[in-house]
């Protein structure tokens, strides 16, 4: 199934420029090379960012990776831009080959932490063939699990300030006034179009739909990791933490 660059929200971590200053940070620790999995409000990528912190491993997203090869001109962000200019979804092979790129920079030699691919069973059955050719199997793929109304609730009770930016839940955690800012006394709490439950219902489902057979699929191989990722940040690092071997690290 074909990729679309424009739907991947998360950012690539570290930035380039850092890449090599960190490339040995995770030394002594082992290598860990995970596909990061979580429905959309899971809080992924909150944590995917804690392991790059205390770790060292690179965070990388498919949907950057394609953003930044198409800026510098790479040949595959070449042709992933042809792609993209004839209105096409860019292919699988394309996005492979940006990833196999990145895998070969120094600071993803002792892991990584895949996040937003593979999507589908024929993305992680091609992502297990460029791993092999590699010599860098995946260690594990870990699914931060949060049932499916606690999702609903995170992600359409979003408000955000029109005025400042601050960030809201009505359901887990509203403002001290209903509908007033308080950070800086607005009374501008807006709802993004893609929080609207319509939207996100849709989300989900497409998340469920394509994400079932990925679960089966590692847990087959004996891979899957899943982590309960309901709960206070911390708690919920501390769950992945133990879920991956690095407790304690």
């Amino acid at each position: 199934m074909p990729f679309d660059a424009g739907s991947a929200q998360r950012l690539v971590w570290p930035p380039r420029a850092t890449r090599a200053r960190i490339a040995t940070k995770n030394g002594g620790r082992g290598i860990m090379r995970i596909v990061l999995m979580g429905a959309p409000g899971s809080g992924k990528g909150t944590q995917a960012k804690k392991l790059v912190a205390d770790f060292g491993y690179p965070q990388i997203s498919t949907g950057d990776l394609l953003r930044d090869a198409v800026a510098r001109g790479t040949e595959f962000g070449l042709r992933a831009k042809s792609a993209m200019d004839n209105g096409q979804l860019v292919t699988d092979d394309i996005v492979l080959g940006i990833i196999r790129e990145r895998l070969a920079e120094p600071d993803a030699a002792g892991g990584f932490i895949l996040d937003g691919f593979p999507r589908n069973l024929a993305q992680a059955q091609a992502l297990e063939s460029l791993l092999a050719e590699m010599g860098t199997p995946l260690d594990a793929a870990v699914l931060m699990d949060v049932e499916f109304e606690i999702l609903f609730k995170r992600l359409t009770g979003r408000r955000t300030c029109g005025s400042c930016g601050k960030v809201f839940n009505v359901h887990l955690m509203p403002p001290k006034e209903d509908g007033v800012c308080d950070g800086c006394g607005a009374a501008d709490l807006v709802q993004r179009s893609d929080d609207k439950e319509e939207t996100i219902s849709k989300r989900l489902e497409v998340y469920q739909r394509e994400t079932e057979p990925l679960i089966d699929h590692y847990k087959n191989a004996g891979k899957l990791k899943v982590v309960d990722a309901d709960g206070d940040v911390e708690d919920v690092y501390g769950r992945l933490k133990e879920a991956t071997g690095l407790a304690g690290s």
